[in-house]
């Protein structure tokens, strides 16, 4: 399969430089990669993303649904029910993030991510 061309440099920088820094931010592309397997509640999320706190994963959240990433339902009920789901941008990052995690898998050490960050625990 013939790869895709890249956009001129200084277009691929930009734009690259963008997708870090909102991809990049705690816990943003992990949520996406968690919700890739499915519509979750925040108490479901909360659950599978060790450490996060509450107030973290509401502000996550809601920026990945500004960004028009994640949609956010409300099930009337009874009972009321809230749950979150990647949209159709969101889930065009999915081959992308999986893609991440396999070359994370291979080339990323555990090691190696605990001396990037000095040891720390994600906040």
């Amino acid at each position: 399969m013939a790869e895709a061309a890249l956009p001129e440099h200084s277009a691929c920088d930009a734009a690259l430089t963008r997708a870090f820094q909102f991809l990049g931010k705690r816990w943003n592309g992990v949520l996406l990669g968690t919700l890739a397997a499915g519509p979750m509640t925040f108490s479901q999320l909360r659950r599978s993303l060790d450490g996060i706190s509450d107030s973290v994963l509401s502000a996550r959240l809601g920026e990945l649904g500004s960004a028009g990433l994640v949609q956010r339902t409300v099930d009337e009920g009874p009972p009321i029910s809230v749950s979150y789901a990647l949209t159709r941008q969101g889930k065009a990052l999915t081959p992308v993030l999986r893609e991440l995690t396999a070359w994370a898998a291979v080339h990323l050490s555990p090691e190696a991510c605990s001396r990037a960050d000095g040891g720390r625990r994600p906040a």
